[in-house]
């Protein structure tokens, strides 16, 4: 695999143990050129950064080296693991975002971000529960990396978790019709999503909703919880 070196300062001095890495997290990186996101990733002045950097053409750039804490997560949770910077590998596909017109993948990004992650995945032993888009560990603020991005895909290649609801034998009891909120609150605080009350409603509720529809389900983002969402996260809550 050809990396194109860059040397972003936007990182912890301080090394950490290959043991410390646990997470892969996702992004788009929601700016209108690769030329600006690079830039971004670079400057001292924003202070963000990312560990790999994928482009729509197929080149591969690494920023930060794996030993270093890149900024690339923010305030995050997922469990009961709070920030993930720390435990994290960040990786960034350009896309211009949905600020900017949001697009398709292309198919050389994601061919050369599937080879990525089986290395690092095998490298240091990540679990797929653990492979992660920002829109999962920070649903209240990020959507990336969004709806077009094929989880599916990346779940037949043992990559992160995909439904499988062939064969899903869930059946809704009467009583828990009433309770939809808070079943499919606790099949997602089971599967790690956090910034919610599993037993209160919040105004901020649609946005977690969203952020699991973006995952998925994704032709359907409405941010309401009806029966296909409760079948998908109760099938994915066996799974943790």
């Amino acid at each position: 695999m050809n990396l194109i070196c860059l040397k972003s300062k936007n990182f912890n001095k301080t090394k950490r143990k290959s043991r410390n890495i646990r997470f892969l997290v996702i992004h788009y990186t929601g700016m209108q050129s690769m030329r600006a996101s690079i830039k971004r990733l670079m400057s001292t002045k924003h202070k963000v950064s990312c560990h790999y950097l994928i482009s729509r053409k197929g080149e591969i750039y690494q920023l930060v080296k794996d030993n270093h804490i890149a900024w690339h997560a923010g305030k995050s949770k997922w469990g009961k693991i709070k920030n993930l910077n720390s435990s994290s590998i960040g990786i960034e596909l350009e896309n211009r975002g949905h600020q900017f017109g949001y697009q398709k993948f292309s198919k050389k990004q994601i061919n050369l971000l599937i080879k990525l992650c089986h290395k690092l995945k095998s490298k240091y032993r990540i679990k797929n529960h653990f492979i992660l888009g920002h829109s999962d560990i920070a649903p209240l603020r990020k959507f990336d990396p969004g709806e077009k991005f094929p989880w599916q895909k990346f779940g037949k290649k043992k990559i992160g978790v995909w439904p499988n609801l062939k064969k899903n034998k869930f059946k809704l009891k009467k009583n828990s019709i009433k309770n939809l909120r808070n079943l499919f609150f606790n099949n997602l605080h089971k599967i790690g999503y956090r910034y919610f009350n599993k037993n209160k409603s919040l105004k901020t509720d649609r946005l977690v909703i969203k952020a699991f529809q973006r995952r998925f389900r994704q032709k359907k983002i409405d941010g309401l919880i009806d029966l296909e969402c409760i079948k998908i996260s109760a099938n994915l809550a066996k799974k943790f």
